[in-house]
């Protein structure tokens, strides 16, 4: 029988992440986010091709990046709310990772698993996060699709893709339980 982890379990089951408008300060510093960053590098990637990458965004480039999402929207005409709703996951924050789905070219590994490895890196980097006693969120938005936004703000190349934002930073509140998906409702076993 193999040895459990019950303590990594027992976080695995009961993990809930916390709204990135509860977040605030402190944040995790350089040291801490090196560990995560570490951490969340673990995540199975097909053929060791790192297909992805981090851009940490601290204070001034979430402030920077609110006021352009304030100018795509306008351009873009997007009602004011959705507008507005876009501008605040970056005003209001703190600290972000943006994980970056970067596919290599491969013969052998499909683009498809590439960026399932980016969603990996993304979740095991909130996951490091919660079990390090931060709050953290994962989003995306409008704006992580907006070619042009992911250009001018983030430097992207064609080819790469926000996979997820991480926000990072001390909870002000534990969030109520939510419902959870129906396990034996989902789950079809094939025996033969």
């Amino acid at each position: 029988m193999p040895t459990p982890n019950h303590a990594a379990l027992d976080f695995l089951l009961t993990r809930r992440s916390r709204p990135a408008k509860t977040l605030t300060t402190p944040v995790p510093d350089r040291a801490i986010l090196i560990t995560l960053l570490t951490a969340a590098a673990r995540s199975p990637d097909h053929g060791k091709l790192e297909p992805w990458r981090f851009i940490v965004l601290e204070k001034p480039a979430l402030s920077h990046l609110a006021t352009l999402v304030q100018k795509r929207g306008t351009e873009l005409k997007h009602d004011a709310d959705m507008t507005d709703k876009a501008i605040a996951q970056y005003a209001n924050a703190d600290l972000a990772i943006a994980v970056i789905s970067s596919p290599k070219p491969s013969d052998k590994i499909p683009t498809i698993e590439q960026t399932y490895s980016a969603g990996a890196v993304c979740l095991a980097l909130l996951n490091g996060a919660l079990a390090s006693g931060w709050g953290a969120n994962w989003l995306s938005g409008w704006p992580s699709h907006d070619r042009t936004f992911l250009r001018e703000g983030l430097a992207l190349k064609d080819h790469e893709s926000v996979a997820g934002l991480i926000h990072l930073g001390t909870a002000t509140s534990a969030p109520p339980e939510r419902p959870r998906p129906d396990v034996e409702a989902i789950t079809t076993w094939l025996t033969e």
